[in-house]
């Protein structure tokens, strides 16, 4: 099923999306109950509003440190500067009771290669990688019910290779478009199933309706996004849930190369 959202602004793909719980029988989509409501009501996926901005907080890598770790591989450890944001804080918005939350507070989200994020509440990690390869890094600021900070200069994404001898080579800055995954991710149980947190990270791409789109597949839905925003997908089923995010052209195109289509199963439990 398609479902293609083209809104010419913000509030109004708001109303487009808010209007599915009305439309026709053939929409898959839509909220609906039998006249006994002893029907479940069908997944919808809503956008999320109103968050709180953060349009001053920056995030950088200040040093990457290599050392040998076995015969074939490298141990990479990280440090970043954060300003303006402050790890380990809750988030206390309109949606932070929502949806699932970390205890431990606002964070950086850490994506190798577009692989589930690690959730970093200090500014620093370290990770091992082989040696004579290639690899892309995204970091970001998350608040703490894991939600993207987009503002500019939240984010860093570098691309890089570890040589043959085990050394750190910067490669060219990214200017190709790209998709990373960052929610839902891994198992949610009791409330946390209600409002399910969908959201991606865009780079070198402007979303619209005339220009660059990502479709989502969640179960056997589909829909199409020119805003670059958060959703709850909303009554999902029990069980193991399949999602793939891939980024289109203006004319509806996927995409080929490096970072623009991601697939991710998730859990739902009672």
């Amino acid at each position: 099923m398609n479902l293609k959202f083209t809104p010419p602004v913000f509030f109004a793909g708001l109303i487009a999306l808010a209007s599915l719980g009305a439309c026709t029988q053939n929409n898959k989509t839509a909220n609906t109950q039998d006249s006994t409501d002893s029907a479940k009501a069908a997944m919808s996926i809503e956008p999320l509003t109103d968050a709180e901005e953060f349009p001053n907080a920056k995030l950088a890598i200040t040093n990457v440190k290599t050392e040998k770790a076995g015969a074939d591989s490298v141990k990479l450890s990280y440090t970043f500067n954060v300003e303006n944001y402050e790890l380990s804080k809750q988030t206390m918005d309109g949606h932070s009771g929502e949806c699932a939350n970390s205890e431990k507070g606002q964070h950086i989200h850490f994506i190798m290669d577009n692989k589930p994020y690690e959730a970093l509440y200090k500014p620093e990690h370290s990770v091992t990688l082989p040696l004579n390869s290639e690899h892309y890094l995204l970091c970001f600021l998350s608040r703490s019910y894991h939600l993207s900070v987009k503002s500019p200069g939240a984010s860093v994404l570098v691309h890089f290779k570890i040589d043959k001898d085990g050394k750190y080579q910067a490669l060219d800055a990214v200017k190709e478009p790209m998709l990373f995954y960052s929610r839902p991710k891994g198992e949610y149980a009791g409330k946390d199933t209600q409002n399910v947190l969908l959201d991606f990270y865009v780079s070198n791409a402007t979303l619209a309706a005339d220009a660059y789109k990502v479709k989502v597949n969640v179960g056997d839905t589909t829909f199409t996004v020119d805003k670059w925003q958060p959703y709850f997908i909303k009554n999902a089923p029990m069980g193991n849930l399949d999602l793939k995010i891939t980024l289109l052209d203006a004319s509806g195109k996927e995409l080929t190369g490096d970072n623009t289509s991601v697939s991710r199963s998730i859990t739902l439990k009672d």
